[in-house]
């Protein structure tokens, strides 16, 4: 997969607007559409975050960032928690806090999936930045279920007290080894509209006296244990942040225009999935799994000579080449596919 966004002319990009951006939501919901008539999920899992783009100079929306410390756009960011794809992205002002929109952020692609796959079971995850009373109506409205992590607070420390002391005593004659205690119960914050289950998890670390406390705010059925194990599965965002970073070039923000740094954003997320659908579905299993670096230099940078006939165009490899069975599998893998276009 070539890096083009970053090799196109300025020109390309300034002539971008408002309704280039819903151009691209527009070509995303055909996509989705379109790999889920290959490959459909049986549910949805929305991991959402936020993430710092580095700005230069007197950028239109820029701001300084006091969760990162450093100056730039904070953007959101909904992607698939089970295959990384980028459901949808929002360049925002540098100032804007994590949760700031986020319930208007995810609206239309709730609305999306309830109108396309309305018997897809929705779920989704977000750390304490996301912890907003929209957010969480948005979610109930559509159906959604959600675990979303708490900011510890001396209240929720309250609520949890029995267990704390539960485990104080467990540990007593052993203040070396690790400790848990999970539990639930029902709390209100001053801006939420009605009482939502909490459950949390105060634990000892090896070797230390102290407690660590984990609360998270949930409409899920499920055990306590179970729902700070399914939250914890949110670790791989940083991975797909990452990769959006470094193999595509998610940071190219360099305009002094806001609104043309948020269609390079969309071109930039665009190619971020067109790779991901291309691991995904096509590539061979000892392949799927590796990042857009490996791949470029194993299977799209190398040597070949095309040749050209009437009714065919060859590729010929170089007989040593190292991962000429992985280049065909892949190949049989695209002729293969029987996606239903739109």
């Amino acid at each position: 997969m070539p890096s083009l966004p970053s090799q196109l002319c300025p020109g390309f990009y300034n002539r971008m607007g408002t309704d280039t951006l819903e151009q691209f939501d527009d070509i995303t919901r055909v996509m989705h559409k379109t790999v889920y008539s290959i490959e459909k999920p049986e549910f949805m899992l929305f991991d959402i975050d936020s993430t710092l783009l580095d700005t230069f100079g007197s950028q239109e929306g820029e701001g300084f960032n006091y969760h990162y410390q450093a100056h730039g756009y904070h953007p959101l960011l909904c992607f698939d928690g089970l295959t990384g794809d980028l459901l949808k992205a929002e360049l925002r002002e540098g100032t804007k806090y994590c949760s700031n929109g986020a319930g208007t952020f995810m609206e239309p692609l709730l609305e999306e999936y309830r109108s396309e796959y309305p018997e897809m079971p929705l779920y989704l995850r977000g750390d304490s930045g996301f912890a907003s009373p929209d957010l969480y109506e948005t979610l109930e409205e559509k159906d959604c279920k959600y675990v979303i992590r708490l900011k510890e607070n001396s209240r929720l420390r309250e609520l949890a007290s029995d267990e704390d002391e539960a485990l104080f005593r467990a540990t007593k004659q052993n203040q070396v080894d690790y400790a848990v205690e999970y539990g639930e119960f029902m709390y209100q914050a001053g801006t939420w509209s009605h009482p939502r289950r909490v459950v949390f998890k105060i634990e000892k670390p090896y070797g230390q006296v102290i407690h660590m406390y984990t609360f998270i705010v949930t409409t899920m059925d499920m055990e306590p244990y179970q729902v700070i194990q399914f939250y914890c599965g949110r670790g791989k965002m940083e991975n797909f942040i990452k990769e959006g970073k470094s193999g595509f070039d998610f940071a190219s923000v360099s305009s002094k225009s806001m609104l043309v740094n948020a269609n390079r954003l969309q071109v930039h997320a665009l190619a971020y999935n067109l790779f991901n659908w291309f691991k995904r579905l096509v590539l061979p299993p000892s392949m799927c799994k590796q990042q857009i670096d490996t791949i470029r230099l194993k299977l799209l940078k190398i040597a070949a000579r095309v040749v050209r006939s009437a009714r065919y165009k060859i590729f010929k490899l170089c007989s040593s080449c190292p991962y000429k069975k992985e280049f065909y599998e892949t190949m049989d893998n695209i002729h293969r596919l029987r996606p239903q276009l739109a």
